[in-house]
């Protein structure tokens, strides 16, 4: 058996849907500001009171579509949260601003996967960031879609994403409890993030939640018995693959080293 991924729960209404989440196994709660189309959109009063009631150990996600530093870092001071979610294209230069003025704050860059493209794209976004997120959007549309779209996307890039870069990487985008098995699968992501798939009438459903998080067992149960950990520059730790020969997931891990990723890789058995 391997690590169950961790998984997010965005687009929280309330603090009761964030309790919910978090009795559940939610790592992270999404609280989804002003936006431009899609759903769960909370004022601002409601996140910064969901956000002062998050127990220790859960992350507190804003999803922002601001663009300009002092915007972002203005409305994070306000709101509380510990990880900013930039769902919208920014400036790199907006990204070493927010660094400068918010050291203690995390940094996730959304890359709405389009195509091939979105690989450089998350490449060049990755050494700016702490994590990335890969959600089914489209920026370019006059009526920006910046998340919440409820349609999956190539996930043969989303898994290309995941093998180039150095941070983690979270996957959303019309995930749910009957495909996010085979996402997770595919993909080897850091973490899923949901918020659609788990709502019935606009509410976070119980039912769906604990299925979603079954499946995610499920994944772990099936897992290999050698599993190939990364950790980051933060201490965190999550799984890269695993095998049902150590050396298989030995030889992964060498080649991670031999790319010259930054992170700390190691073998352990799992069964």
């Amino acid at each position: 058996m391997s690590r169950r991924v961790r998984f997010k729960v965005c687009c929280i209404a309330d603090p009761a849907e964030a309790a919910l989440a978090v009795r559940h196994g939610a790592s992270a709660l999404g609280l989804v500001s002003r936006m431009p189309s899609g759903p769960g959109v909370v004022d601002e009063s409601t996140i910064e009171a969901v956000a002062r009631g998050v127990p220790p150990g859960v992350a507190r996600f804003l999803l922002t579509s601001e663009v300009d530093a002092e915007a972002i870092a203005d409305q994070q001071r306000r709101l509380g949260v510990d990880v900013l979610q930039l769902v919208d294209r920014v400036d790199p230069d907006v990204l070493r601003a927010l660094r400068a003025a918010l050291p203690g704050v995390r940094l996730v860059a959304v890359v709405h996967v389009t195509g091939r493209p979105s690989l450089d794209e998350a490449v060049a976004l990755a050494p700016l960031v702490d994590a990335l997120l890969l959600d089914s959007g489209n920026p370019d549309l006059a009526v920006k879609e910046l998340g919440g779209t409820g349609r999956t996307h190539d996930w043969e890039v989303s898994a290309a994403i995941v093998d180039a870069v150095d941070v983690p990487v979270w996957l959303a985008g019309g995930l749910s409890p009957e495909n996010v098995g085979e996402a997770v699968t595919r993909v080897r992501p850091f973490g899923v993030d949901i918020c659609s798939g788990l709502r019935t009438d606009g509410r976070l459903d119980e039912g769906k939640l604990r299925t979603f998080a079954a499946a995610l067992d499920a994944v772990a149960a099936a897992g290999g018995a050698w599993t190939v950990y990364r950790t980051d520059d933060h201490g965190n730790e999550y799984v890269v693959r695993s095998f049902d020969r150590r050396e298989d997931a030995e030889a992964c891990a060498a080649e991670y080293e031999a790319r010259g990723h930054k992170q700390f890789y190691t073998v352990r058995g799992d069964a």
